[in-house]
């Protein structure tokens, strides 16, 4: 075992494998199971934040709707109370996969993506929600020289869609941030930042209950039919008939098989810091308080919480059968390899730095890595999903647009490309799993070992998947 492995598991050894989210926060009861047959307007299923905004967008729609949001546990369970909570106004993913995916309607998503962020803005603070919002902007940097190509890029297309960005050397981004192995930045300056998310989803769920929305936890979707006109959907202990059926589960695809043939749960592991001293926080710098993400093939990203914790993600897996529950992820192993990029990335931290979590989460993947719509039952069910980061706030645009699919009414952002059309088929199992496996070794050994990761990863992107954004 090595002396970086063993720091690694020393600093794991107090650890908790649950998300530093939900478990710092005092405890809430859940709403009630839905224990009698009701009727609907409208019905969301998943209580996480595409089914949070979308249930708080169609009563302010239409504040005489009758909405009603069932949860299969506990209000962000999910991927909603696992993320790292890097605001973005990018509502596909970063405008790299924007243009990959939509060239030529990037502007315009963009101009989509800044809105958004405003009216994201302006719910926080018209509901008086406390999450702990810091308007720091995000910061792409540069591991190395080898990432100031990307660097460049990404700058160019920030400038050229219209964004508050500015480009930063090596000396610049070390004066925002010290790490010896940043040589270069990009800082989108404006409309972006940080967010507590289990906060921000506490205070979206009593902005529903406040609107009259009809809340259900621990009410998992069993099945559905389209039945008289209506949709008839199946809890254990009762049964909703609704007008509207909004499927907003993302990795969790529930609602119909087909989901799977186009999402895949990938997880997505982070580590928390215990807050940091004020003299680590003299030796980190990082007083613009920049959500960051780097150039490494197998991406890392981090964040400082409103007490001073760095949060650190990153690596990638995937689990037989889209499981989002594996016990392997509550133990050190899987962190390790991202607690050695962490020791690279602030060196001065190595020797006393202890982590309070650690988690893993799943993210909806698909080939396109942002949202697309999938109808059912003649269009009266639409699933909304494929997040794969982002999220907190895309899922607000997301949730608006898939109500506007689901209820027929003609915006320009239903007339686009990305909600008229699906992301690739993904192969079922057990090709999914052994793809997958090779895809993850590639990724975590190609900056080392290079040879067949390359041809590889390059395959793999040219299918589709852009497994190194």
């Amino acid at each position: 075992m090595s002396e970086q492995t063993q720091t690694a598991l020393r600093a794991l050894s107090n650890t908790k494998f649950d998300t530093y989210w939900l478990n710092s926060l005092n405890p809430v009861d859940d709403e009630p199971s839905l224990a009698q047959d009701i009727r609907c307007d409208l019905l969301v299923v998943g209580g996480g934040f595409c089914g949070l905004w979308g249930a708080i967008q169609a009563r302010e729609q239409n504040p005489a709707r009758n909405v009603v949001l069932i949860e299969a546990k506990s209000i962000a369970n999910g991927a909603s109370g696992r993320p790292a909570a890097i605001m973005s106004t990018s509502v596909m993913h970063g405008i790299h996969n924007t243009e990959r995916m939509f060239p030529g309607e990037v502007m315009q998503l963009e101009e989509f993506g800044r809105e958004n962020m405003d009216e994201f803005r302006k719910t926080i603070e018209q509901y008086d929600i406390d999450c702990d919002i810091e308007w720091g902007g995000e910061m792409t940097v540069s591991i190395g020289d080898q990432g100031l190509e990307t660097i460049q890029e990404e700058y160019q297309l920030y400038e050229k869609y219209g964004h508050d960005a500015v480009k930063l050397n090596k000396e610049e981004v070390q004066a925002e941030i010290s790490s010896p192995i940043f040589h270069g930045a990009v800082w989108s300056k404006s409309r972006s930042g940080t967010v507590h998310p289990g906060k921000l989803v506490r205070g979206l769920k009593r902005v529903a209950l406040e609107l009259g929305i009809k809340v259900f936890e621990n009410t998992p979707h069993l099945s559905n039919h389209l039945q008289a006109g209506k949709i008839r959907v199946e809890t254990p202990g009762a049964t909703i008939v609704a007008d509207r059926v909004l499927l907003a589960t993302n990795a969790w695809a529930a609602g119909h098989k087909k989901i799977n043939t186009r999402v895949a749960a990938i997880r997505d592991r982070i580590v928390m810091s215990e807050p940091l001293t004020a003299e680590q926080m003299t030796k980190v710098g990082w007083h613009n308080r920049q959500g960051i993400y780097d150039t490494r093939t197998q991406l890392n990203y981090m964040r400082l919480t409103a007490d001073n914790r760095i949060l650190f993600g990153g690596r990638l897996d995937y689990f037989f059968g889209n499981n989002t529950d594996p016990v392997l992820d509550k133990t050190p192993e899987p962190y390790i390899r991202l607690l050695e990029s962490f020791y690279r990335t602030f060196p001065q931290l190595t020797d006393d730095i202890r982590f309070s979590h650690a988690w893993s989460g799943p993210i909806g993947l698909t080939t396109r890595m942002a949202v697309h719509y999938q109808r059912y039952h003649g269009g009266k069910m639409v699933y909304a999903g494929g997040y794969s980061g982002f999220g907190v706030t895309a899922t607000r645009f997301g949730a608006r647009v898939g109500l506007a699919v689901l209820d027929g009414v003609d915006i320009p952002e239903t007339r686009m490309t990305f909600a008229q059309t699906l992301p690739n088929y993904i192969p079922p199992e057990p090709f999914r799993w052994i793809g997958a496996k090779i895809t993850m070794y590639a990724l975590d050994t190609i900056d080392e070992k290079g040879g067949w990761r390359k041809p590889w990863i390059k395959m793999v992107q040219w299918m589709g998947f852009p497994v190194t954004q």
